[in-house]
């Protein structure tokens, strides 16, 4: 399954070319992201290979019910094995929630990918990283990687989301809960898995359901 190609900062297409290869209408010369039009094993391994050794994280293990809804990779148009970052999106029900999506971005500064998941304005998270005491903690493999709250409080999107980054392995790591209400399931330390070389347990994992706006 083909995945399409759009700009990392926004949902518009790229079209032709410019000198930095191609170009989106409002952001000009860009990476290029690519997402498929509905979430399945096929499209995900294929995200994967265009990855690469860049990380692609998932929440471990996944609840039952849930699936993985969409994921996404960007690279360099001049050089398609360099990646910049990849998102995941799972999605499931709680008990207090209802129904809830959670985008786990990583990538490279000044991407801006994590800030489109986010609805924040500016390309990385932003001063609060690393002020004060983390708000949680997610574990990848041995390291426990602290995450600060990212304000949203200027944005419209302020009630429907609650976003915390902080960096794992020199690049920022973004967890966008909708709704913001869903941010108590990260009361505990949650495992966060790079999937990559994981292999075929990938066969065992659901995808699909409605593809969460983004």
């Amino acid at each position: 399954m083909p995945l399409r190609t759009e700009c990392p900062r926004c949902p518009a297409p790229l079209e032709g070319a410019s000198e930095d290869g191609l170009a989106c209408p409002d952001h000009g010369g860009t990476a290029v992201l690519q997402r498929p039009d509905e979430a399945s094993y096929d499209g995900f391994v294929e995200a994967l290979s265009a990855a690469g050794d860049f990380p692609t994280y998932l929440p471990w293990p996944m609840s039952p019910g849930w699936s993985v809804s969409d994921f996404a990779v960007v690279r360099e148009p001049q050089e398609w094995q360099s990646a910049r970052a990849t998102m995941t999106c799972s999605s499931g029900t709680s008990a207090l929630d209802g129904p809830v999506d959670v985008f786990v971005v990583s990538e490279e500064s000044g991407t801006g990918l994590g800030s489109r998941c986010a609805g924040t304005t500016h390309l990385d998270p932003g001063p609060e990283i690393g002020a004060g005491q983390p708000m949680v903690r997610v574990r990848i493999g041995s390291q426990s990687v602290p995450l600060w709250v990212v304000s949203t409080s200027s944005e419209d999107r302020e009630l429907d989301r609650s976003v915390v980054a902080g960096e794992a392995d020199g690049r920022w790591l973004w967890v966008v809960l909708r709704p913001a209400s869903a941010m108590l399931l990260l009361r505990d330390e949650w495992i966060l898995r790079d999937v990559s070389g994981i292999g075929p347990p990938l066969v065992e994992m659901a995808f699909g359901g409605p593809s969460p706006a983004w």
